[in-house]
């Protein structure tokens, strides 16, 4: 699939991004694809072409935009369990500095943009997002919820805390189809029963699902989390939900 280079204008400046849509011209429905917190980088752009071989047109942006071009981090070629703890204590302190505020402000720059594409058709879009991505496709969602139509999320970062803009205290404003895919390690049962209330409180259609044998990160090849039978089923999982949202 096509894939290019793209200057996104933010409030706070411009944030760099990847797109990637099919060939051939005509439009597609438009996706916003967040990162983990290893940021954009070949994985991830190779996940969003592969996603624009289904017909979709993806947008990945740079997340930490204001302190370094994509690819933000010197990543090994592979993320092993050994240097896991040295790249956080990098990446932790733009994790902590990616306030909501900043997400909403960057959150509504990205929708504009995506939906603003010659090769994006009219209609909402989907936000998706892996592990703290997932927290930002739902605050887009919950934020925006005229313009989006589903919202995935997996191996998802922290979407309940006791904090007041706790993502999942935001979800009485959603009217998205969700659907999230956990590894077994990813939320506590109690976590999970608060989500799913407030799903359910919504009234909005959901999913939440457990994918058996696998750690956080399942879904990125790059990494030793990467789970071929979990990457697999979210694939079919995400696939299912735009089909039934954005079609």
């Amino acid at each position: 699939m096509p894939g290019t280079t793209l200057s996104i204008p933010t409030p706070d400046g411009s944030s760099d991004a990847f797109a990637a849509f099919p060939d051939g011209g005509g439009t597609h429905p438009g996706v916003l694809l967040y990162p983990d917190a290893f940021g954009p980088r070949p994985v991830l752009w190779n996940m969003a072409r592969q996603l624009a071989g289904h017909g979709y047109y993806v947008l990945v942006p740079n997340v930490f935009y204001r302190h370094r071009p994509a690819p933000v981090f010197d990543l090994p070629e592979h993320v092993t369990a050994e240097n896991r703890p040295a790249l956080f204590g990098q990446i932790m302190p733009l994790i902590e500095a990616h306030t909501a505020e900043r997400a909403l402000s960057d959150a509504a720059a990205y929708l504009d943009f995506l939906t603003a594409q010659r090769e994006v058709g009219d209609g909402p879009v989907a936000t998706i997002g892996y592990c703290m991505g997932a927290v930002l496709a739902m605050r887009t969602a919950t934020a925006h919820p005229d313009r989006v139509a589903a919202v995935a999320g997996f191996h998802p970062g922290a979407l309940v805390t006791d904090g007041p803009d706790s993502p999942h205290r935001q979800i009485p404003d959603l009217t998205a189809k969700v659907h999230l895919g956990l590894a077994e390690n990813d939320m506590t049962p109690e976590a999970i029963t608060e989500i799913s209330q407030a799903f359910d409180a919504a009234g909005v259609g959901y999913s939440c699902e457990i994918y058996p044998g696998t750690v956080h990160g399942f879904t990125m090849s790059d990494t030793d989390a990467f789970d071929e039978a979990g990457s697999r089923r979210h694939w079919e999982r995400l696939l299912a939900l735009l089909g039934s949202t954005l079609r």
